[in-house]
Formats: structure tokens, sequence, C-alpha cells
């Protein structure tokens, strides 16, 4: 992360040095603001990445209890089994 003094900052600089790393602005030495970079970002992940609700189902969700994935197919194959289905390999 770098720092920039507001008397120092120009916009123009700000825009080009967020792109590469979070730039905090500070004024008399203490950070008023930080400037994240968004150049190559499509307006859905602007919207995810802002959005409350989101981060609130992602946070519930890493909460949750999870399976690896070999249990994961070991499940599938066991369902497949039982119902007659093709089983899946690795491959």
């Amino acid at each position: 992360m770098k720092m920039v003094g507001l008397e120092q900052a120009t916009l123009n600089t700000c825009i080009n040095e967020s792109q590469h790393e979070r730039l905090v602005v500070t004024s008399n030495g203490k950070p008023v603001a930080l400037i994240v970079g968004i150049e190559g970002m499509d307006e859905e992940q602007l919207q995810l990445g802002s959005s409350d609700k989101f981060w609130t189902l992602i946070t519930k969700r890493r909460m949750q209890k999870t399976i690896s994935r070999a249990k994961l197919e070991q499940n599938i194959n066991e369902k497949n089994s039982e119902d007659g289905a093709i089983c899946l390999t690795k491959g």
C-alpha cells in the first residue's frame, strides 16, 4: 500500500498509482482516503464487490461445513449407483 500526501496528490497520479496497488491519501500525516484501482473489472464485479448482501452471503457460506472433492465425487457415485446411472471416474 502506497501513501501520498494530499498536497502532492494529483488526480492523474492517484488514478495511475491505484491501478498497481492501493493508495492512501493523507492530510497532515493522517489517512483521509483510500483509492483502489478498478481497471479491467466489469460492472458486475464492481456491483458485487460493493454489495453488503453479497458479502453477507459469502460470509455465511464460508462458515458452512465443507467436503473434499473426493468425498463429493464419492457421494455422487453412490447416488448414481442407487439410481442406476453412470459413475464418475477420475481421469
